[in-house]
């Protein structure tokens, strides 16, 4: 039996409230114990976390890995990889693979892939609806039965609401999750900057923010009519963290997240030309990203995704409008939780519980904590270790993000998934 002995890390657990010196005990891929030390053990590997935190593993809930059907962007291999190095032991793969996760056949394929990348961890999401062309609903309850976490239509329209209430329906009946970015198409327009000073300024095609917020209401209407568990992702502006707290006052079962860019940047940081800063949804005001911090704290928001999205170099070329839209992020997710840290926005605590136990609890997944018998999915980070964001230290594919060549503060040193190391620092770099 593989024992693993971390010692003298700061553990820091949420779910169970614990913020102390001590050790974590492991066997057989599952935590035994935290601080006491079971009778008998004998560890066969043992981790010095001293000077460092010990916490639960991270759970992003929107990934693409650009695998299957962009290779040439991404891989399974690749970006496992950048997740273990940045602490993250789940993630949750949106249905907009090509072909389209719509069949049960494509996410066994997604749970090969997953594999044989050596990564088993990835859950596929299922599309809700066939080809994710909005008009006819998928085969939910197969799709569940295949291993899919949830549902959504990732960023592509629903033809009408009549076909979102019988998706959601239809959902509810087999209690799925439903993964939904508020985004209404039409108001979209194809933009690609929120609809403000910078927009105008720079003649950029641009996206209300009324976009996110009118699909929401909708969105929570019918999610009161038909019962649907929903969880809102990629949440940018003010008035949608309102909506989605009255939501929650009122008793609906709703839950959402925000991309860790989306708390740093905002369209003043937007360089003009620089497609590292395209995303959608745009990044909006400075009162926008406030409110998504104050949000993040009060527990509105209930989690922090990257919305990783590696692209190839031909992908962010070009004037800004044309190029696509996404930012390379697993890698910077922990440094940036961080700098909210320090920016008293929100506590070391909070940060972790909404990459760990928070999203634990939006899919039900027997995770996220250092509960003794739980898998042993671990992340420890050095806080204060700094380092850059260059080619020597990357390892995604992708290197479109705004951060690049920027000195970073706080580093993942080893990442467990189910008492496996799939990441240590001394021995990669």
């Amino acid at each position: 039996m593989n024992k693993i002995l971390i010692q003298q890390g700061r553990i820091i657990d949420p779910a169970n409230e614990v913020d102390r010196v001590g050790q974590v005990y492991i066997a057989d891929g599952k935590i035994v114990s935290v601080t006491d030390e079971p009778e008998g053990f004998k560890a066969n590997k043992v981790i010095d976390a001293k000077n460092q935190i010990v916490c639960p593993g991270f759970i992003d809930l929107s990934t693409r890995l650009r695998e299957p059907g962009q290779t040439r962007k991404a891989t399974f291999k690749s970006e496992t990889l950048a997740a273990a190095s940045a602490g993250v032991t789940t993630m949750c793969l949106h249905p907009d693979t090509k072909p389209v996760i719509d069949t049960a056949a494509v996410a066994e394929l997604i749970r090969e892939l997953a594999d044989k990348a050596d990564y088993p961890q990835i859950y596929p999401i299922a599309a809700l609806t066939q080809k994710l062309q909005g008009a006819e609903l998928s085969s939910m309850l197969s799709l569940k039965q295949a291993g899919c976490i949830a549902v959504g239509n990732a960023n592509q329209p629903i033809k009408n609401l009549l076909i979102l209430r019988r998706a959601m329906e239809y959902a509810a009946s087999h209690d799925l999750l439903l993964m939904f970015r508020p985004n209404d198409y039409w108001l979209g327009n194809n933009g690609c900057a929120h609809e403000g000073a910078i927009a105008t300024r720079y003649g950029l095609p641009s996206i209300p923010e009324a976009a996110e917020t009118i699909a929401l209401d909708q969105c929570l209407e019918l999610a009161e009519l038909t019962g649907c568990r929903v969880h809102f992702g990629q949440i940018s502006c003010k008035r949608s963290v309102i909506k989605i707290h009255q939501a929650i006052k009122y008793g609906m079962d709703v839950s959402a997240d925000v991309a860790i860019h989306q708390l740093h940047l905002t369209e003043n940081d937007m360089a003009p030309f620089d497609s590292a800063y395209h995303v959608l949804p745009p990044l909006r005001t400075e009162a926008d990203k406030q409110y998504l911090r104050q949000g993040l704290a009060g527990g509105t928001l209930n989690a922090i995704c990257s919305d990783h999205q590696p692209h190839d170099i031909d992908a962010k070329l070009g004037a800004f409008p044309e190029t696509e839209p996404g930012v390379s992020s697993l890698e910077t997710l922990l440094p940036l939780m961080l700098k909210l840290v320090t920016k008293h926005a929100i506590t070391l605590e909070q940060g972790i519980a909404a990459l760990s136990q928070n999203p634990a609890r939006i899919l039900r997944l027997n995770s996220g904590a250092l509960t003794p018998g739980m898998p042993a999915d671990v992340c420890i980070f050095d806080p204060e270790l700094e380092w850059q964001v260059n080619a020597d230290n990357w390892k995604s594919r992708g290197v479109n993000t705004p951060f690049w060549g920027q000195t970073l503060k706080g580093r993942v040193t080893h990442t467990l998934q189910a008492g496996r190391v799939i990441h240590c620092l001394n021995e990669t770099n």
